[in-house]
């Protein structure tokens, strides 16, 4: 005669899950099973740990099983979730924006480092803002600037805008649908951008993660990648204060080719930065009358 059967328990539940992941060879998928896992259960890190001998109630059980299956059929976490973490803050996404993902940070650092006085009433511009992540990173960091972002998709802008809401910027923070800069005439310290610059030949080719579910007009940058940074480089002179700093993301193979374009525009590049993975992310741009001595004066 058999005893009752064990209960599975969360620990269990998050190991299944997780040796799931790795046979089906997901990159992160301790981190993956974690993150679905917690969400499933209605709990955080935390609590998965806290919590890690209690019972699996059948819901829960059945959560898990339906969002593991799409983890498993290529969607990314974040989609899944709808929300993803950028800077130690939580943006919800949309089908309108581009997952924020951690080398993006590096331009954040990047335009950080370029101002001296964190509590300065600076003006930002962010450029193709999609979730808001980086205007949204850098108010919480200024507490003194205001700032603007600006998208062709009006659905990311009504995102970018309640994500600025839901992590206490909303009041320092407009964003507003149209092309690049075409409807604006202020002067901005701090002008940022992720913008699409992937070939639009090689985008099939890209993670399915990336290329079935990031928008294409977030990823499209044209036959060579660059048309993005063009229409930027055409209207930075008219939208940088004086003194003031432009810092874009670019692709790992785009360093140089933005510099030329750059130095044609009339733009140095007191820095390039690397993300975690070594490789030029962040290009920092300033109008070249700016220049002292070859040494940019911090905001």
């Amino acid at each position: 005669m058999t005893g009752p059967t064990e209960p599975l328990r969360w620990r269990d539940a998050l190991a299944r899950t997780r040796r799931a992941f790795a046979e089906a060879g997901l990159d992160e998928a301790a981190l993956d099973a974690r993150l679905i896992a917690a969400d499933a259960f209605g709990t955080d890190a935390t609590g998965l740990v806290i919590r890690a001998d209690e019972p699996l109630a059948a819901e829960a059980a059945a959560r898990l099983d339906a969002l593991a299956r799409r983890r498993l059929a290529g969607e990314p976490v974040g989609r899944i979730l709808g929300r993803r973490e950028f800077w130690g803050l939580s943006f919800r996404l949309s089908p309108e924006t581009l997952e924020p993902r951690p080398d993006t940070e590096t331009v954040v650092e990047a335009a950080l480092a370029r101002v001296d006085d964190r509590r300065a009433p600076l003006r930002l511009l962010d450029l193709g803002t999609g979730t808001g992540c980086l205007l949204i990173a850098l108010l919480h960091e200024l507490p003194g600037a205001t700032g603007i972002g600006i998208d062709l998709q009006e659905g990311a802008a009504r995102t970018a805008r309640a994500n600025a809401g839901a992590n206490g910027v909303g009041g320092r923070a407009d964003f507003i649908c149209g092309g690049w800069a075409d409807a604006l005439s202020a002067r901005f310290d701090l002008v940022v951008s992720n913008p699409p610059y992937i070939r639009t030949a090689v985008i099939a080719e890209l993670a399915p993660e990336v290329a079935r579910h990031d928008p294409g007009l977030a990823l499209d940058g044209g036959r060579d990648g660059l048309d993005a940074y063009r229409a930027i480089l055409r209207d930075l002179p008219r939208l940088l204060a004086p003194g003031g700093h432009a810092v874009l993301e670019i692709g790992f193979d785009q360093e140089d080719d933005l510099a030329k374009l750059a130095e044609a525009s009339g733009f140095a590049v007191p820095e390039v930065r690397r993300d975690l993975a070594g490789r030029p992310r962040a290009v920092t741009l300033m109008q070249r009358q700016g220049l002292a001595a070859n040494v940019p004066a911090p905001i």
